[in-house]
């Protein structure tokens, strides 16, 4: 999967999804944007939220179980200190319909420790390269 992200000014970015979806991120005024979009943080929860959703309404229509509303809220803790990273998400699953308790448990824990590879991500090992000028960097970061 590749995606494109370019500056559009200040500390704004746009992004080009490999679906072809546009993304517009930004920083708040506070630090130096113009809050014309989402905070990466913000997408990462959300994308957290998206990913397990996906994944329990396929594992409760498998079970030919169909929940009547399904909603997620997903609380971050951050860390104080730079990078800042999220030390804690916590996703709070609110359904309802007709749905035994024990199926939708196994539904979360399959998303949660085997399917969900939006959060299983936030442990991944990211390396990084560069290019400046159209030159490709030769130092290792």
């Amino acid at each position: 999967m590749k995606t494109t992200v370019k500056w559009t000014g200040d500390m704004a970015f746009s992004g080009t999804t490999p679906s072809g979806h546009e993304i517009t991120m930004d920083a708040a005024e506070e630090s130096g944007g113009k809050n014309s979009g989402a905070r990466p943080t913000e997408l990462l929860l959300n994308a957290v939220a998206g990913c397990t959703g996906i994944d329990i309404i396929l594992i409760l229509k498998k079970m030919r179980l169909n929940p009547v509303s399904f909603q997620m809220e997903v609380e971050g803790s951050r860390a104080e200190d730079h990078p800042r990273r999220f030390t804690d998400v916590h996703i709070h699953y609110a359904l309802e319909g007709e749905l035994p308790e024990d199926k939708v448990i196994r539904a979360i824990q399959l998303s949660k420790d085997k399917y969900c590879s939006v959060s299983q991500s936030l442990n991944a090992q990211v390396s990084v390269s560069y290019s400046l000028n159209g030159v490709k960097g030769e130092k290792e970061i």
